[in-house]
């Protein structure tokens, strides 16, 4: 496609989007009485107007039923995240049965490994990204000193090579390859936060079985922003948080994911609790867990309804465009323009102000696209903010931008890009 650097060529892309109204399905934050541009789904995404009036019948349900919701009225809690996993599952690519909303995103990744990182003598050591986001580090860390391994003996992370932002997908490959007989588990993201890398999960996964390791995935910037393929893909599991690309609000609710070849193994360690119990006969209360089959058996606790409400919510507008095919296109066309933006604003400077770290090849990034400001970052950021741009600021001198198809146009990215070089001829 041949772009144009001009208002009337944005909108009418945005004429032409089929998804174009969607934006109006969600609440914009307001400065001085006017809408931001909002450019931070990545880190915490819009509230659906919708959310309201999913969360307030729940709440109804609450003073109308009280206990009694737990089987009574139209949404019986105890069954209520049947609905979620329907709308889940198309999201990341799965079977209804191999998801399941439930805690947040750290807490879902410890109880995974306990599952899924069982090491051995021989084979004790974790393949990760370097530069994963501090939960995944700490997690890792954690779980192997559990086990009495040295982080720094046990971990294998994998670094870009010098004076490059982004890994390649043969050197994760060949660095699994090269560990093979000690690697337990490979444990990457789908996303790489800071610079908006998408892994090859495909090829990473296979790579690891290959090699007699466990795979898993955390989809913390992956989940809602790219199409997923969990199942074919035969990851082993997955886990992600709903509040950034899901749109279901501040410290949302996790989903998990375990592949269907798993639910019949009953030599996997987990840690048990009674939601997680075989659901005909959980109110037996008899001792001796019995998991209830698939993802569900990873329960511990019990359902927690208002934040699964907001995540329903959320659900129901990926439903609305057709999940994430659709979305992806337009994901593909933003981030492409916004690419074309950056580059016309370093061109009208005579300089590369702003250098993109976010692989150019459409297929290994998803909607962020990450810039290093190589001269007053944090001042060109803040200014961003007081004219209403809201984007993401990593030090020590990281914008990062996404522009989310399920409510951005390409309008906010050419209105963006004008403020870009704006600023940078004041300063």
């Amino acid at each position: 496609m041949t772009f144009e650097n001009n208002l009337a060529f944005a909108q009418s892309m945005d004429q032409k989007d089929p998804l174009n109204t969607m934006r109006n399905e969600y609440l914009f934050p307001q400065q001085n009485e006017n809408p931001f541009i909002y450019l931070c789904g990545n880190s915490l995404g819009l509230q659906p107007k919708v959310a309201k009036e999913v969360l307030t019948k729940q709440l109804d349900n609450w003073q109308n039923l009280a206990v009694e919701g737990w089987f009574e009225g139209n949404e019986p809690w105890m069954f209520y995240h049947k609905e979620l996993k329907r709308l889940m599952a198309p999201v990341v690519g799965a079977t209804e049965q191999e998801v399941c909303p439930m805690n947040t995103l750290t807490v879902n990744l410890h109880l995974l490994m306990v599952s899924f990182y069982r090491p051995t003598k021989e084979r004790f050591k974790i393949i990760m990204e370097a530069g994963a986001f501090p939960s995944d580090q700490y997690a890792i860390e954690s779980q192997v000193r559990f086990h009495g391994y040295d982080p720094k003996e046990a971990i294998i992370e994998v670094a870009p090579k010098d004076g490059e932002y982004t890994l390649k997908t043969e050197d994760i490959i060949a660095t699994i390859e090269a560990n093979g007989n000690e690697i337990a588990l490979v444990l990457f993201g789908g996303i790489n936060y800071f610079t908006g890398q998408l892994f090859d999960m495909k090829s990473i996964t296979k790579a690891g079985h290959s090699v007699g390791a466990t795979v898993g995935f955390d989809l913390a910037h992956a989940a809602g922003n790219v199409p997923l393929k969990l199942h074919d893909w035969e990851v082993d599991f997955a886990c992600w948080c709903s509040y950034k690309y899901q749109n279901a609000g501040p410290g949302g609710i996790s989903g998990i994911f375990v592949h269907e070849k798993h639910f019949s193994d009953q030599s996997l360690h987990r840690f048990a609790g009674w939601w997680g119990y075989q659901e005909k006969n959980r109110f037996l209360m008899e001792k001796g867990f019995v998991p209830e089959a698939g993802a569900d058996g990873w329960q511990v606790s019990c359902t927690q309804v208002m934040p699964m409400a907001l995540y329903h919510a959320s659900l129901l507008l990926f439903e609305k465009v057709g999940f994430m095919e659709p979305l992806r296109e337009k994901s593909k066309a933003l981030s492409a323009y916004l690419f074309y933006i950056i580059g016309e604003v370093n061109q009208a400077l005579g300089f590369e102000q702003f250098k993109i770290i976010t692989p150019q090849n459409v297929d290994e990034r998803g909607a962020q696209v990450s810039i290093i400001a190589k001269s007053d970052g944090k001042q060109i950021f803040d200014h961003l903010v007081k004219n209403n741009v809201l984007g993401d600021w990593r030090e020590p001198n990281v914008i990062r931008l996404s522009a989310v198809p399920m409510y951005n146009s390409f309008e906010d990215v050419f209105k963006t890009g004008e403020l870009l070089l704006a600023v940078s001829k004041s300063i």
